[in-house]
């Protein structure tokens, strides 16, 4: 059995018709199909067809779209009043609010309504389709598309593979995302599907490092924004998506994958949860904002130079990019310790500590400093317990000469940077290893449904694939937490200096 979905007559269902469910309905129009809404609501679908008429008139005015565009797509809006005015559907996509019961009825309601070739699919982005689809007939022709909202902005459709799905299912549903002019990616039936729960490393980590009181929020966000080339960082962006959506999330992710370390939430983010401090939606959430969302005191994230700049340091002089730096700003780089001046060190996964323990340092002169990423935005900065403050600020001092902001933490394996960027790239080896995605797809989804400046994998490479594994080893020495344990598709790349994209 197959579907033809290129037929110049296919026509679409879209159930619920808020502001996913319109936009599901506009880009199947606007793809040349015929979309048929319905909506329990009395006269929900009709308002659904008027504003989406509006929008892209809006869009005609801006001279995005022609004249010619909003009538054909306006011709290809219906509303349907019943239920059982979907059964010459092709295709059925369901976007009602998320609960299981409702879907499960919803779907019930539909099998009975339209013919066993008909796809049903949901709009879920966090209940297994497998749940919805457990008391249907036909339960290979049930599957899942996660769109983003909004839809006609956001290019990710994931497309959901339950373990009854049929593979003409998943092809022609893909078919159809790429008629719909978005960017297809077929994801298993797994908790958090794929961007959601590849989105839980950068929070979670972020939330780990606050909780050991190794950096504040701001300097976290700070970091990853000017280091790392994230438009938000995870403090951020968890107060711009809302409390109340991504604490729940990670429960739920973290309780699907059976209590994996690699999930595991933070007693501050329930805490939050808890207050009702749910983010910009509430005036605070991490952070506390005016009535225009600006961020008020959100803290200082980098230091004032307010002593004169080190002169002399000793370095690891093999380490170019960071004798370059110095060099740079007119200092003498020293090979040998003359007992006084500033020790630079930029280690990989280590902490101050465990550095100048290593390698017999005076542990209060010794600035370890993290080059990874953008150097010239910022650079991060940390000594080991009873270090010197006046050599440590020296040492900043001659690295902010470069222009570059210096931002100081507490001591902690893997800086911020490292730790972070390490933290994605293992969860997203670890997808492609298990099968939730291909490793292209696990890029393509987590740069189109979360902005991410480049994909796990390819933030393994960025980092270089070594040191990635390196930072995650030391991290898990060094804390004893599993949560640091490298995947296997790491691991063996690592070994053998290959990409982390490179496929089995």
């Amino acid at each position: 059995m197959a579907l033809d979905v290129n037929r110049s007559d296919l026509v679409v269902g879209v159930v619920g018709t808020g502001a996913m469910g319109r936009g599901i309905a506009q880009v199947t129009a606007q793809g040349g199909m015929k979309a048929v809404m319905f909506d329990a609501a009395a006269g929900g679908a009709e308002k659904a067809k008027v504003a989406i008429l509006e929008t892209l008139k809006g869009l005609a005015a801006k001279g995005r779209l022609t004249d010619e565009d909003v009538a054909k797509t306006g011709a290809n809006l219906a509303v349907a009043d019943k239920l059982e005015d979907l059964k010459s559907c092709h295709v059925i996509v369901e976007a009602v609010f998320e609960n299981l019961e409702v879907k499960q009825k919803l779907f019930g309601e539909l099998e009975a309504a339209v013919s066993p070739e008909t796809i049903l699919a949901s709009n879920t982005s966090s209940i297994r389709i497998a749940s919805i689809a457990r008391s249907l007939k036909h339960r290979e022709r049930v599957c899942g598309m996660h769109y983003f909202n909004p839809v006609p902005l956001m290019k990710l459709v994931e497309v959901i593979r339950a373990a009854d799905t049929a593979q003409w299912v998943t092809d022609a549903m893909v078919a159809l995302g790429k008629r719909q002019t978005r960017v297809p990616v077929v994801v298993g039936d797994t908790p958090g599907f794929l961007v959601n729960l590849g989105g839980t490393a950068i929070g979670t980590e972020g939330l780990r490092i606050m909780q050991e009181g190794r950096a504040t929020p701001s300097q976290i966000d700070a970091v990853m924004r000017d280091s790392c080339g994230f438009r938000m960082g995870p403090f951020e962006l968890m107060d711009l998506t809302g409390i109340d959506v991504n604490f729940p999330a990670r429960k739920i992710i973290y309780e699907g994958f059976f209590h994996d370390r690699r999930m595991t939430p933070s007693p501050y983010h329930e805490s939050l949860y808890a207050a009702g401090r749910l983010g910009r939606k509430t005036g605070g959430g991490w952070y506390g904002y005016d009535a225009k969302g600006a961020k008020v005191d959100p803290g200082a994230d980098h230091l004032p130079s307010v002593v004169p700049a080190a002169r002399v340091v000793v370095m690891d002089t093999h380490n170019e990019k960071l004798v370059g730096l110095v060099l740079a700003a007119g200092a003498q780089a020293l090979a040998a310790d003359d007992g006084k001046s500033p020790i630079l060190v930029a280690p990989i996964g280590k902490d101050c500590t465990t550095t100048v323990v290593e390698r017999g340092l005076d542990p209060r002169r010794t600035v370890a400093v993290d080059l990874t990423g953008d150097v010239a935005k910022r650079l991060t900065i940390m000594t080991a317990p009873g270090a010197d403050d006046l050599v440590r600020d020296a040492a900043a001092a001659i690295l902010a000469r470069s222009g570059a902001k210096v931002t100081l933490i507490k001591d902690s394996p893997g800086f911020v940077a490292q730790r972070m960027c390490a933290m994605i790239a293992n969860l997203g080896c670890e997808m492609a290893m298990i099968g939730i995605a291909s490793a292209a797809d696990v890029d393509t989804a987590m740069t189109l449904g979360l902005n991410y400046p480049r994909g796990p994998l390819a933030l393994a490479d960025w980092l270089g694939v070594r040191d990635c594994h390196e930072i995650l080893v030391q991290l898990q020495a060094i804390t004893g937490d599993d949560r640091y344990r490298p995947s296997q598709w790491l691991r063996r790349r690592a070994q053998l200096g290959l990409s982390a994209t490179t496929i089995e």
